[in-house]
């Protein structure tokens, strides 16, 4: 086990369950990217613990039942990365739709705790669920544009996590 999968298995252990916990697992200065969130009309970056924890309240509020199955975490070679892929479930409190779910998250550790977490998922599903329109990604957001902008902001692509 190495510090990466560790704090992964925390993420998913305490972000629900123990909110207190899970905010302990922070850096400060924490990026969570979402790549696909544009399509909803939520933030693709939040910066910072405060954004990081309000984002992260507010969907645990908006889901009753939630929890996360079928986990799985893969060191990478630095022992501070890891991946993980985790299906999830509930029940979107709004429109009382079920709300399932596939997730890919990279995390970066700093100093023992989460400094960077970049989280795929399918904002159809989402949508569906939360009975949302799906929006469309401005003209700039082809995936080459949008590789070459996460290069320009200092982001990495997943190949270069």
């Amino acid at each position: 086990m190495t510090i990466g999968t560790e704090l992964l298995r925390q993420h998913f252990d305490t972000l629900v369950n123990d909110p207190v916990t899970w905010q302990g697992l922070l850096t400060p200065g924490i990026v969570w990217e979402l790549p696909f969130a544009a399509a909803l009309g939520h933030p693709t970056r939040l910066s910072g613990r405060d954004a990081v924890v309000r984002h992260a309240r507010w969907f645990v509020e908006s889901v009753t039942h939630f929890r996360f199955v079928d986990l799985t975490i893969e060191a990478l070679t630095d022992p501070g990365r890891a991946v993980a892929e985790v299906k999830a479930e509930g029940i979107i409190k709004l429109t009382r739709r079920a709300y399932q779910q596939t997730y890919i998250v990279f995390l970066r550790a700093d100093t023992r705790k989460i400094a960077f977490l970049r989280e795929y998922f399918d904002p159809v599903r989402a949508a569906q669920a939360l009975n949302a329109p799906i929006l469309e990604l401005p003209p700039d957001a082809s995936p080459n544009a949008l590789r070459e902008g996460q290069r320009e902001r200092g982001n990495r692509h997943p190949s270069e996590f």
